[in-house]
């Protein structure tokens, strides 16, 4: 590398950026627990919302990059999309099984995912500290999920659903971190959560799933799950990929469980037992040893002519 590249510095610090995501996607379990609707209802109004408030933003200000965007891009960033889309749709709907914390904790699990599907997207090799920490995952995982056993099959399916959105979450991080490089914030996002507005709402369609006639509770629990958890979580994860990797990206999700805990008991009363904490503790503790392993905290060069 050239070390006569200069590294701009960024507009707003990338820490702040991502404490302000920490703490609005720790919302996203609690909104949707509030929300009285189908998971996959609840899924499809948080991104569509998101990117109804989107487009005259982008439209303004992204005009001529929309329309300039090469095919190769805009597969990929549709490509992103379908993976948070589907991200959702096994998150949202692992709610319906599971507790708030096993769901967030489990969810949670992309850096481990991150740092095993990176040597297929970028070639890098896997760290020892990436194989060190699949296997204190497991031990985690298997203590957390010791007592779902015991309450039967759907807490173990709920498990499941939140294993997978956490591997489709990682794949859609590490897209966004390539693209990010090259289109600016709001140029991604559009494409992207307009691609997973479309494919979540026509599986809901096609499904029937009831979309209208909703609680007030419903609506305000969904509106906040577009501005709050989407617009602000999400979208602040996505500026930041500018400047830190998917692993640092996918680190600092860990403090979703931890927020999203402490209001589920506020909220639902939700208790916690030893053994969620232990299994959470080794989970997060594997989760922290793999991002670490993989993670380059520096900033990186902003491309000429893009735009955070």
């Amino acid at each position: 590398m050239n070390e006569n590249n200069t590294k701009p510095t960024p507009p707003l610090n990338p820490y702040f950026a991502l404490l302000s995501g920490v703490l609005a996607v720790s919302t996203g379990a609690i909104f949707a627990r509030l929300a009285d609707a189908p998971a996959l209802v609840i899924a499809a109004y948080r991104v569509g919302l998101a990117t109804l408030v989107l487009v005259p933003f982008a439209w303004w200000r992204a005009r001529d990059e929309l329309k300039s965007l090469t095919l190769r891009d805009l597969k990929l960033a549709m490509m992103s999309g379908f993976f948070l889309a589907f991200h959702f749709a096994t998150w949202i709907s692992s709610l319906d099984y599971t507790s708030v914390t096993n769901s967030v904790v489990l969810v949670n699990t992309n850096p481990l995912w991150v740092g095993l599907l990176t040597p297929f997207i970028t070639r890098d090799r896997i760290r020892a500290g990436v194989v060190a920490s699949i296997i204190i995952s497991v031990a985690g995982g298997t203590i957390i999920a010791a007592g779902d056993f015991a309450s039967g099959g759907k807490a173990i399916w709920g498990d499941c659903l939140a294993l997978i959105g956490s591997i489709s979450a990682a794949i859609y991080l590490l897209i966004g971190r390539n693209l990010r490089q090259k289109l600016s914030l709001l140029a991604y996002v559009l494409v992207c959560y307009g691609c997973a507005a479309v494919i979540l709402w026509t599986i809901v369609i096609s499904l029937n799933l009831q979309v209208t006639g909703f609680s007030p509770k419903t609506i305000k629990a969904l509106w906040a799950m577009a501005l709050i958890t989407q617009m602000i979580g999400h979208t602040s994860y996505n500026w930041a990929l500018k400047w830190f990797s998917a692993g640092l990206i996918a680190v600092s999700l860990l403090g979703e469980p931890v927020g999203s805990t402490i209001l589920a008991y506020l909220i639902f009363d939700e208790g916690l037992t030893w053994t969620k904490v232990i299994g959470g503790t080794l989970v997060l503790s594997a989760i922290y040893i793999a991002g670490v392993s993989e993670t380059n905290t520096s900033f990186k060069t902003q491309p000429p002519g893009v735009q955070g």
